[in-house]
Order: C-alpha cells, then sequence, then structure tokens
C-alpha cells in the first residue's frame, strides 16, 4: 500500500536523524521544530505523492529515493535546499523545481525521464544525475548550456548514451563539464570535440550571443515599462525626456516658422538643454516622492497588521481560556444531568438540578462577559486604527503638499526659462526685421518665415501666440501634476477609511455570531426536559 507523508511519519523521521542519548531524549519530549531541520531523509517509505513538506522552510537536504513517486510537486516551500535525491523512483517529466532556486545537486537516477526540461530556475547546480532513464534525443543535451556552474553530469544507462557519438558531442557542446559518467574528461577528448564540432559550435555560439542581446533588449524594455508606470504613479512620466519640449513647438506652428530663423538654432539648444535639465529634476524629485509615499505607505499598512494581530492575539487567549472552562463545564453538566435520569433520593436529584440551573446560569453570565470583552477589545482595536490613520493622514498631506510645491517651484523655473527666450526672441526679430525693411538680410529666408515680417504688428503677434501655446503646455503639465496627486491621496485615504469600516463591521458580525452560537450550545446540551425546560 502506498504511503502518505503525514505528521507522524515526518515526526518519527526527524527523531531518527535528530540527536542521539540523552540529547535526543530532552529533544523528543520538547518536540523538534520541523523549520529548524536542516536534513530529512524518506527513503525507502513506499511514498506515492510528495505532500506536506511546508513547514520544512530551511531544509538544505532532502533525500526521497527509493519510493514509487510520480510526479516531482510539493516542493514549494523549501526555498533553501541544495541537495535533493529522487532516485528510484516513477517520475515521467521534470518539474516542479521553479523555487528550488539554490539547489546544487539534483540526483534523478532510474526513474522514466525522457527529456531535460523545466529546470532555468537552477542557475546554481552543479551535479546532475540523471543515468537509467530514457532520455534518447542528442540535441536535448544542449539545453543543459544554460547552466554555467555544471560540472559534473551522470546520463549513463539511456538510450541516448547508445549514439557512437554520443561523448563526444556531450564534451563540445557543455565545455563546462569535469565529470561525464563517472569520469574524468581528458584534454586529448575535449580537443577531439572541439575539433568534430568547431563550426557548429561557432553557430550555435553565435545564435546563442543574439538570443541573449534579444533577451536583453526585451529586459531593459521591460524594466524601461515599470519605470514608465512607476513614473506614472509618480506623476512625471515622460519629464525625463524632451517630451514636454518638443510638445510645445508640436501645436505652434509659428514657432515652427520663427525656429528656422537664421542664428536661431543656437540660442534654441541652449533654451532646449536649459528646459529638459529642469524637467530631468523634476522627474527626479517626482520618483524620490513616489518612493517616500510607498515606504510611508508599507510602514502604515505593517502598523494596521500589528496592531490586528495583537488585537487578535489578545481575543484568541480569551477564548482558549473560556473554552477550557466551557469544556470542564459541560463535561460536569452531562455527568451530573446522567445521574438526574437514574434513581436517586429526591433530595440528592434536587440538588444535582439545582447545580445544573446554576451552572447554566453562570455559564451565561461568563458568556455575557466575553461579549463585553471582546467588543472591549473591537473599540480598542478601532480607537487606534483611527489615531493610526489620522497619523497617516497628515503625514500623507505633508508630504504631498511638499511634493507639489517643490514640483511647482521647479515649473516656475520652466516658464521663466520660456519668458526669458521669448524675450530673446522678440529681440532677435526686431533686428531682424529692422534689416528685412531696410533689405540689409545676408541670408535669403523662407517663405513662411518672410510672411511673418512684413511688420512689427504680425511679428510682435506671431511670438505671442507661440509664447502663449508654450506657457498653456507647462501650465496644463502643472495642473495636472497637482490635480492627480490631491485624488490620488483623496482616493487613498477614502479607500482606508472604507476598508476599516468594513472590517469592524465584519469582526461586530463574528463576534455576534460566536455569542449566539455559544448560547446555542448549551441549549442543545442533553439535558434532562425538566431541566431544560427550566
Amino acid at each position: 500500500e502506498p504511503s502518505v507523508i503525514d505528521d507522524e511519519m515526518l515526526k518519527k523521521a526527524v527523531e531518527e536523524q535528530g540527536p542521539k542519548e540523552e540529547a535526543g531524549k530532552i529533544a523528543k519530549q520538547e518536540g523538534i521544530d520541523y523549520c529548524d531541520v536542516l536534513s530529512l531523509r524518506l527513503d525507502f517509505r513506499n511514498i506515492l505523492k510528495v505532500d506536506n513538506l511546508w513547514q520544512f522552510t530551511k531544509l538544505t537536504k532532502l533525500q526521497m529515493d527509493n519510493n514509487i513517486i510520480e510526479k516531482i510537486e510539493g516542493l514549494d516551500a523549501l526555498v533553501n535546499l541544495r541537495w535533493l535525491d529522487l532516485s528510484f523512483n516513477n517520475i515521467e517529466m521534470l518539474e516542479g523545481l521553479d523555487k528550488l532556486t539554490k539547489l546544487e545537486d539534483l540526483t534523478m537516477y532510474n526513474n522514466r525521464i525522457t527529456r531535460l526540461e523545466n529546470m532555468d530556475s537552477l542557475p546554481n547546480l552543479h551535479v546532475l544525475s540523471v543515468g537509467n532513464n530514457k532520455i534518447d534525443q542528442l540535441d536535448n543535451l544542449i539545453y543543459l548550456r544554460r547552466f554555467p556552474n555544471l560540472r559534473t553530469l551522470n546520463l549513463s544507462g539511456n538510450p541516448v548514451c547508445d549514439d557512437q557519438g554520443y561523448k563526444l558531442f556531450v564534451v563540445a557542446y557543455l565545455s563546462q563539464l569535469v565529470y561525464l559518467d563517472f569520469r574524468l574528461i581528458d584534454e586529448d577528448t575535449r580537443q577531439k570535440a572541439h575539433s568534430l564540432y568547431e563550426n557548429k559550435l561557432g553557430e550555435l555560439m553565435h545564435n546563442e550571443k543574439q538570443a541573449e542581446v534579444a533577451r536583453q533588449a526585451e529586459e531593459d524594455a521591460e524594466k524601461e515599462l515599470m519605470k514608465h508606470k512607476v513614473s506614472l504613479e509618480a506623476y512625471v512620466e515622460h519629464l525625463n525626456t524632451p517630451l514636454l519640449f518638443e510638445s510645445m513647438y508640436k501645436e505652434d506652428p509659428e514657432g515652427m516658422k520663427l525656429s528656422l530663423l537664421p542664428g536661431l538654432q543656437d540660442m534654441l539648444k541652449d533654451f532646449q538643454d536649459k528646459f529638459v535639465d529642469v524637467c530631468l529634476k523634476t522627474f527626479e524629485y517626482g520618483m524620490k516622492g513616489y518612493g517616500k509615499r510607498c515606504t510611508e505607505l508599507a510602514e502604515f499598512n505593517a502598523c494596521i497588521e500589528a496592531a490586528k494581530s495583537e488585537n487578535k492575539r489578545q481575543a484568541v487567549k480569551v477564548i482558549d481560556e473560556f473554552d477550557e472552562r466551557k469544556k470542564k463545564l459541560f463535561s460536569e453538566l452531562l455527568v451530573t444531568s446522567d445521574a438526574v435520569d437514574q434513581e436517586q433520593k429526591v433530595s440528592n436529584q434536587y440538588l444535582s438540578k439545582l447545580f445544573i440551573l446554576l451552572a447554566m446560569n453562570e455559564y451565561h453570565e461568563d458568556v455575557n462577559a466575553i461579549w463585553d470583552v471582546l467588543m472591549g477589545f473591537e473599540m480598542q482595536l478601532v480607537d487606534q486604527l483611527e489615531e493610526t490613520i489620522k497619523d497617516f493622514e497628515r503625514n500623507m498631506t505633508d508630504m504631498t503638499s511638499q511634493l507639489v510645491e517643490y514640483i511647482q517651484g521647479l515649473i516656475t523655473q520652466l516658464r521663466d526659462l520660456e519668458n526669458a527666450h521669448n524675450e530673446k526672441l522678440l529681440e532677435m526679430c526686431m533686428s531682424v526685421l529692422e534689416k528685412v525693411v531696410k533689405n540689409e538680410m545676408d541670408e535669403e529666408l523662407p517663405d513662411d518665415l518672410r510672411m511673418l515680417f512684413v511688420d512689427k504688428d504680425t511679428i510682435v503677434n506671431a511670438i505671442g501666440a507661440s509664447h502663449d501655446v508654450h506657457l498653456i503646455k507647462i501650465d496644463n503639465r502643472e495642473d495636472e501634476i497637482v490635480t492627480r496627486s490631491g485624488s490620488w491621496l483623496t482616493g487613498c485615504l477614502q479607500d482606508i477609511q472604507a476598508g476599516e469600516c468594513a472590517r469592524n463591521r465584519a469582526r461586530v458580525v463574528e463576534i455576534s455570531s460566536y455569542i449566539d452560537h455559544l448560547r446555542d450550545e448549551i441549549d442543545t446540551l442533553d439535558l434532562p426536559e425538566a431541566i431544560a425546560r427550566s
């Protein structure tokens, strides 16, 4: 019969492998905490399914060979595992290893595995034994190139080993190996393998490099996307780019024409550099502010959870103590009620009934007291959370105000830069107008631009229109930051308040249901009918 990994099996295994003699006796008496166990042997136990190992979070070595396991599962909690032996089982597929990122030694000898796969999360793999399985494809072995730390590989007993070119193929493609099938790889074999597969290796390495470049580009794009998402939440998206500056001219036809003015390019480039630099400072400050908000929110949530946990601990203690008293009282009531039902003298029977009635009355008083205590705890928690929420609201309001005030100061610098540039542009255009009127221009102006220099009013109006477009863009960006930061704060506080109200209502309902249950319990006890009616 297949065995189940239950508490009894685990306890026995831990005791067998734990300290011996006097230390062993003490450990057996006091019990061994599974989360402190570093090594565990569950071999030769007829285990069919890997289960119930979630408490062994510090385990570094697990031996489960010589069982009847069919699937690798139930290992996600063993994040510190370095050595795993699942040899001599009935496993058909490599899987369920995703969380074992520290694994260094994996033994799957004598199973039914047909393919090497699903081990990408094991970057530290140093030893791999998959001998006596059903691996039959040479090309599948190339999968192991992704493990740069792999030094020892055992494939003996697989159909793939019957291929005449097996050894040289493995040595060529897995140049990091030191031992193959329990034998040291000599230098002569390495040279033969390299010579034989030199061209194919070159092509493979080129493809791998291309794939790595593509992967890195994808990773960079993902990071950039994440950075953009964060900057959205920080209200400063795109301010680390020239986008705001470019957008001012994108919707400014007059400014685009004026940008063609001879001699303006240097001045425009200086304006752009200074403008983008202030935008970047705004971006960096916004991101820094976002980090502070996240930290404040995390600390607030931790504080709330700590208060709720402590409140729950106090309530559970009171309930546990009451349950002990209740068990004892119910036991006494049932014994006494049995005596009432038997042949007794009237006086004894009367005393027994009286005891039961008094005990029931005492129980109801105790239940009422539990109600008062639990509701008292809840009111205490409500007051505590209310004060914490008020502190959080003050902190976040101050933080948001400081953020907005500082960013508004930076955006004022953008306006100042625009105003200064506008004044210089107006001065330059007046000089150009004078030359155009006197026909003293050294360079021919484009037709669109020349049309602006027909008189002073035309050029002044064009420059003014361009200036207005730029200021509107800057103002809109400022308004957007102020509005979004305020909306986030309002929404955040509303969610917190709504969540606390919902929690309080649910807790009151929970306490009421628990008290009703306690009252029903004594009413449903198997007591003599006469007493129950009383």
